[in-house]
């Protein structure tokens, strides 16, 4: 990536393609990638140019450009289970 001007980077990727960005689209560099240089840039852009990107890793940042915290939502469905007719536990009972 390289910029080309104040409003634009030429970015190359690692199959060789070539294509125009926008500043405003792009948001750093991604530092937990350390063997190569890879960069934040809007999804909605990357889907219209012709350049090789992944979407392995999403992130979402605010109007500032600072990266907000990952948040996992996970839903837990308990198992059936039948009733007993005994559920005193011996060792707690006194």
């Amino acid at each position: 990536m390289r910029k080309i001007s104040d409003k634009a980077y030429a970015v190359r990727s690692f199959d060789g393609s070539e294509d125009i960005i926008p500043v405003s689209q792009v948001f750093g560099r991604d530092y937990d990638v350390q063997k190569c240089e890879a960069y934040w840039i809007a999804a909605w852009i990357l889907e219209k140019k012709s350049i090789q990107w992944s979407d392995k890793k999403e992130a979402w940042f605010d109007e500032d450009g600072n990266r907000l915290p990952d948040y996992t939502i996970e839903k837990h469905k308990p198992t059936k289970m039948a009733a007993k007719e005994n559920n005193e536990i011996a060792t707690l009972k006194r």
